[in-house]
């Protein structure tokens, strides 16, 4: 799984690792390393390898070495995602062009080169993370929102193209989550986007880690092509 060195990405590591799946660790770097450690200090099987996800050759790497070294590929989760925030009349093209290539075309080089030895195996869970704001927009993020939009219809034509070979592919939406991100907006902000929750709270990585879970699972094999939103009922 990509995007495996803290917040949503490390609960999601922790939490398929201890329903007995062996975790491949991925963040730029060796910043996935102290993920898998603490999964391994806890009896749980994990690696970690560093690879930038933008960098199409080290994703085909990664999967191909993830595949000689477990000889298969049950479940890929796609989780790596920046935000470069600013009002469109002042956004750099740069930034633009930045948080596209993490959040969005990253999956597309991803779920490519997992889909053939998942399809020689006939079978296989693919889960992506988009957001809340890619369904209901957010002003100064149109980057993110048309990254994480663009990550529902990609996964929702995906699972079209491989349903018949038993791979799912699935959309997690999480909301307002406590994280490194939303521990930098400012307690009024907070205050003001928590009185939008229905559930009257922010939620928590664990939340998105046991939505992951389940559509990881074989309870979830008649699911596809589906954005499942955890958001306290933010939107709905």
């Amino acid at each position: 799984m990509t995007g495996a060195s803290r917040g949503i990405g490390r609960a999601i590591a922790e939490r398929l690792a201890a329903g007995g799946a062996t975790v491949v660790c991925v963040a730029r770097g060796t910043n996935a390393d102290a993920t898998a450690a603490a999964i391994s200090g806890s009896g749980g099987k994990a690696e970690a390898i560093g690879a930038d996800v933008t960098d199409a050759a080290a994703v085909e790497s990664l999967i191909k070495s993830v595949v000689d070294k477990h000889g298969k590929l049950d479940i890929l989760i796609s989780n790596a995602g920046i935000t470069r925030d600013q009002l469109m009349l002042r956004m750099k093209r740069a930034d633009w062009d930045e948080v596209l290539a993490t959040n969005l075309t990253a999956s597309f080089t991803l779920c490519q080169a997992a889909l053939k030895p998942m399809i020689r195996a006939r079978s296989g869970r693919i889960v992506a993370i988009s957001s809340v704001v890619g369904q209901m927009g957010n002003a100064g993020q149109a980057n993110y929102a048309a990254s994480k939009a663009g990550l529902i219809g990609f996964c929702k034509s995906l699972a079209r193209e491989v349903a018949s070979r038993q791979i799912t592919v699935n959309v997690v939406a999480p909301g307002l989550i406590e994280t490194d991100m939303t521990r930098a907006i400012t307690d009024d902000a907070k205050t003001d986007w928590s009185a939008q929750i229905p559930l009257g709270r922010m939620g928590t990585p664990a939340d998105i880690a046991a939505a992951v879970s389940f559509l990881a699972s074989d309870e979830a094999s008649y699911i596809t092509g589906q954005v499942l939103a955890v958001n306290g009922g933010m939107y709905m």
